[in-house]
């Protein structure tokens, strides 16, 4: 009889959910599933030209399924199913929805299943920019900053600018939530079989980075804040939540009816959720003041330090700063870039138009051919761009970039903002543009770890993981070289997931403590960047002049710019 114990991590990205079966006595991958968001793939009930991203329940329901399946599957099938002991979940935050008495999101309900309002707002949906600067300006009004432990500033993908946003563009919805959850919530409480929204527990992380929860406040803001905002928010805060609750609880076991579906026991423990980049912090093996980076299609960096180091420090222009966030009894602090990974899509898809849009039309080849080319095209650009990029002289540099393609997250949040470059010539090639726009994004970064120091938070060295870090060894030395400290690359592929894995034998009981879990389940390192300190003198020219068009470009935001009407 095996004695093994295994543990699932679900992690639930932008476009795909991913799923892993680890075992608890060495982090060793069994094995993985991925699932691509069916809906999301075909565009639907986003509206990118006005910031509008949501994603249907079902994408996720789906996904959690088919993954969970796949991994026993792949691992020997039933055989196997009773040496699951435990299943955790994280997910990307902030991504909101309305839910019904029960716990429902109303998409799945009758009369919302097509209703986008109805959906997630998944975390880059921007399109309550005004609420978050009607929240800034409403706090000032207070005697009590209750945003003080958010950055001091609100930002426009967190939780109450999306519930504010969404009750006033869409009656039907005020009338039918009883309740807004957070994805990485929900997804524990439909695994346990959960019926009644009271009795759900919340993530620590998500209350306390994106709803304003805080324990001085015992639990969120007062009522008059919310109801003086806005009276559509009048009672909305009684029907949320008071206590929360650490990853290293049990949320439940697995209900009757997902065991059955799944194929496993229903004592199998689910944990408390969290974001992905916090779970991703803990599978990536973050020690104090190592900044994690999780370098997806944006970044969110997570640092840890003991709550007695952070004793009336108040970190200004972050994501917030939460006791237990990350590992319990430390605080979590949160930066990070609302576009990474996406600015080199961005820009791969700017100059794929001719593939795109073109190559299908060709009198030369048919089209299958031209099908197959176009991905064959596709999946070398970023790799050759990188390349030839690497290869220009340092002396030939004019062009300078932005990285606010998708606004600013960190450090102080603005959604408003947008990208730019400069510098252009004649002599601008794809590879000079693409190289600008790394450096841009490494800058962004540098901006990040500065106000961590600024204000009194050492930075000892940086944790890479996520999609980019494992793959970009030419962005990775160019962070390295603009940063000036190593990057070290965690060996797992699936970092978040192993993360939540953790957890799951925490809550499970095969570990007393997150940190006895690292140190049996860390996989260790796979490669570290090292500074070139012969660049010093050239980055650190070119970020004081991306600081310099940064505020240029903030101060031009500001004006009230009419475009010329004739």
């Amino acid at each position: 009889m095996s004695t093994a114990n295994y543990v699932i991590g679900v992690d639930y990205g932008t476009d795909s959910v991913r799923s892993v079966l680890v075992d608890t006595a060495n982090g060793k991958e069994i094995s993985s599933s991925v699932f691509l968001y069916p809906r999301w793939q075909k565009g639907l009930y986003c509206k990118p030209s006005i910031n509008q991203f949501r994603q249907h329940p079902l994408d996720y329901i789906e996904g959690l399924t088919h993954t969970i399946k796949d991994c026993l599957t792949k691992a020997g099938g039933s055989g196997i199913a009773h040496l699951v002991k435990g299943i955790s979940i994280d997910t990307t935050g902030s991504s909101p929805v309305a839910v019904d008495a029960t716990g429902t999101p109303l998409a799945l309900t009758p009369g919302f299943e097509e209703n986008p309002n109805a959906m997630f707002v998944l975390w880059k949906d921007h399109t309550a920019v005004k609420e978050a600067a009607e929240i800034n300006d409403h706090a000032t009004k207070f005697p009590v900053n209750y945003l003080k432990y958010v950055g001091g500033i609100y930002s426009s993908e967190w939780f109450w600018s999306k519930l504010l946003r969404i009750l006033r563009i869409d009656s039907s919805i005020k009338t039918s939530a009883e309740s807004w959850v957070e994805h990485c919530d929900w997804i524990p409480f439909l695994l346990t079989g959960g019926t009644d929204i009271a009795t759900m527990k919340r993530s620590r992380c998500a209350a306390g980075h994106k709803a304003l929860w805080a324990e001085e406040f015992d639990g969120l803001p007062p009522e008059s804040f919310f109801s003086s905002l806005d009276p559509l928010l009048a009672g909305f805060r009684e029907k949320l939540f008071v206590e929360t609750y650490t990853s290293d609880v049990f949320a439940g076991t697995l209900s009757p009816e997902w065991a059955d579906k799944l194929g496993l026991n229903t004592d199998v423990v689910i944990g408390v959720g969290a974001f992905d980049a916090h779970m991703g912090a803990v599978g990536g093996q973050i020690e104090p003041y190592y900044l994690s980076k999780v370098m997806g299609t944006s970044t969110c960096d997570i640092l840890v330090a003991p709550n007695e180091d952070l004793h009336g420090k108040l970190i200004n222009g972050i994501c917030g700063q939460v006791n237990g966030s990350v590992i319990p009894g430390m605080a979590g602090l949160e930066a990070g870039q609302s576009a990474f990974g996406d600015v080199y899509a961005w820009f791969k898809n700017l100059i794929s138009w001719p593939l795109n849009h073109l190559l299908t039309e060709s009198n030369l080849i048919d089209e299958a051919t031209a099908i197959a080319l176009k991905e064959e095209l596709e999946g070398k650009i970023i790799a050759n761009l990188s390349k030839q990029a690497e290869a220009l002289e340092d002396d030939d540099y004019a062009e300078l970039a932005i990285d606010w393609l998708n606004g600013r997250r960190t450090p102080d949040a603005n959604q408003e903002l947008k990208g730019a470059i400069t510098g252009l010539g004649l002599g601008t090639d794809a590879p000079r543009f693409f190289r600008a726009l790394a450096a841009a994004t490494c800058f962004g970064a540098k901006a990040i770890v500065d106000r961590f120091k600024e204000q009194g938070v050492p930075v000892k060295g940086i944790i890479g993981i996520g999609g980019v870090a494992k793959k970009s060894a030419y962005i990775m030395q160019m962070m390295a070289d603009v940063l000036e400290m190593p990057i070290r690359i965690h060996r797992f592929e699936h970092t978040c997931a192993l993360g939540a894995a953790m957890f799951a034998a925490v809550a499970a009981g095969i570990y007393p403590t997150i940190e006895d879990a690292m140190v049996a389940m860390g996989t260790g390192f796979e490669k570290e960047y090292k500074p070139n300190m012969k660049k010093k003198k050239m980055y650190r020219m070119h970020y004081q002049q991306y600081l310099g068009l940064g505020r240029y470009l903030e101060r031009y935001n500001k004006k009230d710019v009419k475009p010329y009407l004739s």
